[in-house]
């Protein structure tokens, strides 16, 4: 497959990359500072320049986003959000039709009606950008055109998880997937592996779906 990366460089971005290079699929990796990687075109794009980057993503069988606006930026929701807006927008101009846009784990509902960010223990350093998520997530599912899916992380994925690629993991769509723990875990190189499965065999259609061991 053809498979545009965008935010290529980054923690999720990169594992992302990685995995499906690793699959022999034909990868361009969109970033504001581009790398070098064998069989990979890297290509630098401004992701709020829609026309150019509608251009780079042209000809491609499936846009990824990793885009991630910074967790230390003060400015982090109105980015988030924008910038989410714009890629999709970009997706659309550029007439690929499949979309999995990375989003955030605090949008999974926890009860009834009730979502992780709105709780009172979630984190406050992490309360925008995750509403920013949630509320591009229901940005995205007024979306018509798009083949899109909106992936939510586990609770707990960092880069502390030290279990690395294992291959296993669960898949869920509007509520977090527990292991016999109680613990929504999952790493970074198995999330790499959950959005190369979509990719491959799409399975996720313009809805949210999640994933954790």
């Amino acid at each position: 497959m053809k498979i545009a990366i965008i935010g290529a460089t980054g923690f999720v971005g990169s594992a992302i990359l990685n995995e499906l290079a690793s699959r022999n699929h034909e990868i361009t990796a969109i970033a504001r500072t581009p790398k070098e990687t064998p069989n990979v075109n890297w290509v630098a794009a401004d992701i709020f320049n829609t026309a150019a980057l509608a251009d780079a993503l042209k000809g491609n069988d499936l846009v990824i986003s990793a885009y991630n606006s910074g967790w230390t930026n003060p400015n982090i929701y109105d980015d988030f959000i924008a910038g989410s807006k714009a890629i999709q927008g970009a997706v659309k101009k550029s007439g690929v039709k499949r979309f999995i846009t990375i989003g955030g784990a605090g949008s999974l509902f926890v009860a009834p009606n009730l979502q992780a960010v709105d709780t009172p223990d979630f984190p406050k350093e992490y309360h925008a950008g995750a509403t920013a998520a949630r509320d591009y997530l229901n940005l995205i599912k007024e979306e018509k055109e798009l083949d899109w899916a909106f992936f939510s992380p586990a609770f707990e994925m960092h880069q502390g998880i030290t279990t690395g690629r294992t291959g296993n993991y669960r898949l869920g769509l509007e509520n977090p997937v527990f292991n016999d723990e109680q613990r929504s875990i999952l790493s970074v190189q198995d999330l790499a592996v959950v959005i190369a499965d979509e990719a491959e065999t799409p399975k996720h259609h313009q809805v949210r779906f999640t994933a954790a061991y």
